[in-house]
């Protein structure tokens, strides 16, 4: 099922996909998400607000989410990778007297969260701990549980799936929100072509850790675990007229798609330097010829019962 929108794909985009997207992904551990992606909000916060304020498509992700979740406003929902809470402030008022309850690994994070929601009327619980072992929460004791973006740092996915068919009420449902792995094909290919003049390591060329779970390959795994498993997806294209707020976007936001991710002593900020400097001259280049430089995201949820 797609949602109704705008459709940003093209012939072009398609063939470009082939070349430029690699079959292999990072991989981090649960660790290096906590203790380097996650040790606060940056990372988390560059994203966000770059989504919102560059998006061409009227309807946020958010938008997205609420739709599919089908909020009444007396549901209890438990939120894995809860991160900031950026997703649970816009759901709150359509939980205005269920209770939220939002699980994450990194305690920078969480409190992130109990700071956004401090004083809001939905009851609010927050809990350290690892979406593959719900086992301090009780079985039947969700009407809708999410998972955002978040699925591949889970270390055991079909525990985590386990789990949520354990807590999830029967006539829930788990949303779990990730990619295609050609979303933001754009900026992957003006990293992979600086990377290639560079003469870069070639185990630098790797696609998004989204790869693990993803739109492509997602539903066989779940469906090992829930009766009926709908795809909604959902576009949005990013518009940059000026190279700056992309070029946080690649290198905060990004880690410079995930080549900064984790320390490589082969790797200086001399070679990030030139990288960005690479990078940002293919990102001009695009805004002198069209206008902008477009970031297309394809992306949307499983919808699992």
């Amino acid at each position: 099922m797609t949602t109704p929108g705008p459709d940003f794909r093209t012939p072009e985009l398609d063939q470009l996909a082939e070349q430029v997207i690699p079959a292999e992904h990072f991989q981090f551990s649960t660790e290096t998400a906590r203790d380097r992606f996650f040790h606060n909000t940056r990372m988390l916060d560059m994203k966000q607000w770059v989504h919102n304020a560059f998006r061409t498509n009227p309807r946020s992700m958010v938008d997205h989410m609420r739709d599919n979740l089908r909020l009444t406003g007396t549901e209890d929902l438990l939120d894995l990778g809860c991160g900031n809470a950026f997703v649970l402030e816009h759901l709150r008022p359509s939980l205005a007297d269920g209770t939220i309850t939002g699980l994450d690994n990194a305690p920078a994070l969480l409190d992130a969260a109990r700071d956004r929601m401090l004083g809001t009327a939905t009851p609010c619980t927050w809990i350290e701990g690892s979406a593959d072992n719900l086992s301090m929460l009780d079985d039947d004791s969700f009407d809708r549980v999410m998972a955002n973006y978040m699925i591949h740092y889970v270390p055991d996915l079909d525990a985590c799936f386990r789990e949520v068919r354990r807590v999830m009420r029967p006539g829930g449902i788990f949303q779990l929100t990730t990619d295609r792995p050609d979303s933001m094909l754009e900026m992957y290919q003006v990293h992979f072509t600086a990377l290639t003049e560079m003469g870069a390591p070639a185990d630098l060329h790797r696609a998004t850790p989204k790869g693990r779970l993803s739109l492509d390959n997602g539903r066989p795994q779940l469906e090992r675990h829930f009766d009926r498993v709908e795809t909604v997806t959902w576009q949005d294209q990013l518009r940059f007229t000026d190279p700056a707020p992309f070029m946080d976007f690649y290198r905060v936001g990004h880690n410079h798609c995930c080549a900064s991710s984790e320390p490589d002593e082969r790797l200086d900020e001399g070679f990030f330097t030139e990288l960005r400097d690479r990078v940002r001259a293919q990102v001009v280049a695009a805004i002198e010829e069209k206008g902008y430089f477009a970031v297309t995201k394809y992306t949307g949820s499983f919808l699992c019962s």
